[in-house]
Order: structure tokens, then sequence, then C-alpha cells
């Protein structure tokens, strides 16, 4: 009995884990693309004329960083359901 109580235990832990790392994921990559987006619009405002070089590597950088943050979800995913 007390073995299957260890397992269960261990299973809704690993589930509250995988929660909880999607949740880390998902907060962690809104913080990042909030300071990618109030560091370019500083950048913009010190220097007007290159604001399509500071836009473009923005956008750059802000996909790879939901592109990580989806990875990370997924994952989290797919240890909860399986």
């Amino acid at each position: 009995m007390s073995l299957l109580v260890v397992l269960l235990e261990a299973v809704v832990l690993g589930k509250f884990g995988a929660a909880l790392g999607a949740a880390i994921a998902t907060i962690g990559a809104a913080l990042g693309i909030g300071k990618i987006g109030s560091a370019a619009m500083e950048a913009i405002a010190r220097q007007p004329e290159a604001a399509g070089d500071i836009r473009s590597n923005m956008i750059v950088v802000a996909a790879l960083i939901e592109g990580v943050a989806f990875f990370a979800v997924v994952v989290c995913l797919l240890i909860l359901f399986l």
C-alpha cells in the first residue's frame, strides 16, 4: 500500500512540476520580449536614423525567444500528458 502512495505522489509531483515549468517558461519569455521592446524603443529614441535596423534585429531576437519558449512549453505539456 505504501508503494502505491509513493508512486501516486511521484506522479502528482511530476505533473505539478511540468505545469510549473510551463508557467516559468511563459513568464520568462514575456519578460524577455518586454525587455527587448523597451530597449529597442530607447535605442530608436536615441538614434532615429537606425530605426529600421533596430526594429529588424528586435523582431529576430523576439522570434528566437518565442521559439525557445514554445519548445519549453511543448516539452512540459508532453510530460504533463504522457
